[in-house]
């Protein structure tokens, strides 16, 4: 759930995507869910003599399983913020097996 969260943080904000195929579309990030699919609008491709099919779409869905990268700009992410979410993700991790009690097996 993590990086639902950051994702959806990023709503609105310029995004370049790097799918498995080797394709990379830079867009506008206008919505993410929990699978981690993403709906760019305003797309252009990265290397368009590669990809010219594409040089005619404007918008797109892009689903999770094939995403290789997500680059983002330096500026629109907070660190510490991000830090502190993985921190206490962590530790209610580590709390919830904490908290399972021991079933010896029967």
């Amino acid at each position: 759930m993590l990086f639902y969260s950051f994702f959806k943080t990023q709503v609105g904000q310029q995004v370049t995507v790097e799918l498995k195929n080797d394709l990379a579309i830079k867009g506008t990030l206008e919505s993410v869910d929990q699978f981690l699919n993403f709906k760019l609008k305003d797309i252009e491709v990265v290397d368009p003599e590669r990809y010219p099919h594409m040089m005619s779409v404007k918008n797109c869905f892009i689903r999770g399983s094939v995403v290789r990268y997500v680059q983002l700009s330096p500026s629109t992410v907070d660190t510490a913020l991000l830090q502190d979410a993985a921190r206490r993700e962590a530790q209610s991790t580590q709390q919830m097996q904490q908290a399972k009690p021991n079933v010896a097996p029967a």
